[in-house]
């Protein structure tokens, strides 16, 4: 495995589609692992490979002990909207407010070539719609309201801060659930 160069805002290579995987090859499982590990060095929770100078169509998600690995990744179903606060590994030093579904289903395809859907919902849809806006050519700061700069702290901060929510949402759930 290895870690890979992130590509930041201005390059153009963050504004081109990707294209379809044709083929899982262990060339394909390599870069599922190199991307794995350059985003967990990042502490980030997802990355596409656009912004790692692959225009291909895959994307990674990682959170609360959750990994999805995505080839060729489609929503097919969106239910709901929110407005979340995102930043972006591709974006240092930003951070905006973007409307985005509130619930998803994805269609995508796995490290071993099978195909399937997942719908997630608050957080995690944010998370996966912003990762397959990249597929795309998108930027968050393409769809963004209220664009403010941050600096490493405040990011950790917005880190901190995005944890404690989901931890405070699942306390919630389990409580309602007792």
């Amino acid at each position: 495995m290895a870690l890979l160069q992130i590509r930041v805002e201005g390059d153009d290579m963050l504004k081109r589609k990707a294209k379809p995987v044709k083929e899982v090859t262990p060339d394909i499982i390599s870069l599922l692992d190199d991307m794995l590990e350059t985003l967990n060095s990042k502490d980030g929770v997802g990355i596409a490979a656009p912004q790692i100078g692959k225009l291909k169509r895959i994307a990674i998600v990682s959170h609360d002990d959750e990994l999805f690995e995505m080839i060729n990744p489609e929503i097919v179903e969106t239910e709901g909207t929110q407005t979340s606060n995102e930043a972006c590994l591709s974006v240092p030093g930003r951070c905006g407010d973007v409307e985005r579904p509130f619930q998803i289903t994805v269609k995508a395809t796995d490290r071993n070539g099978e195909e399937y859907t997942v719908t997630v919902d608050d957080f995690l849809a944010s998370v996966f719609c912003h990762e397959l806006d990249h597929l795309d050519g998108v930027v968050f700061l393409d769809k963004a309201a209220n664009i403010q700069m941050i600096n490493q702290e405040q990011m950790e901060e917005h880190r901190r801060n995005r944890r404690a929510r989901r931890r405070e949402k699942r306390a919630i759930v389990r409580r309602k659930h007792s």
